[in-house]
């Protein structure tokens, strides 16, 4: 087997218009259209928002708040990045510092969606 992409991942939630708004509006994601899932596209791939207590047939064996650790790629300078996140109140839990990641050293910082994921923002 080849995997070539990610499709899609589903993050559990509390509020899932909450999510859509806080992805949308600090990450610039755009909300999804005419589907059967709400979400945002990150790039080429979906994330669908389901409540705890609405999950599709088919899920996790523990869908639950908070248990995610997504790293996004973003294409700006680290300070314009820091910037962006400090004018919508954001807090940075940690960096901006380097480490390596899947195609070589990132620049990132580490912060929370409104459910407590973790978000590692990082760019190349």
């Amino acid at each position: 087997m080849n995997i070539r992409d990610i499709d899609h991942i589903t993050i559990t939630v509390s509020d899932v218009a909450r999510s859509e708004r806080f992805y949308h509006e600090v990450f610039d994601m755009p909300i999804l259209e005419d589907t059967e899932h709400p979400g945002v596209m990150a790039g080429k791939q979906r994330i669908y928002f389901v409540l705890s207590d609405n999950q599709p047939k088919f899920h996790a064996d523990k869908p639950t708040t908070g248990a995610i650790d997504l790293c996004v790629i973003a294409k700006d300078p680290m300070e314009s990045i820091v910037n962006h996140l400090k004018s919508y109140f954001v807090p940075i839990l940690e960096g901006p510092s380097k480490k390596e990641a899947a195609h070589g050293e990132v620049t990132s910082i580490i912060i929370q969606d409104p459910d407590k994921n973790l978000i590692e923002v990082a760019n190349y």
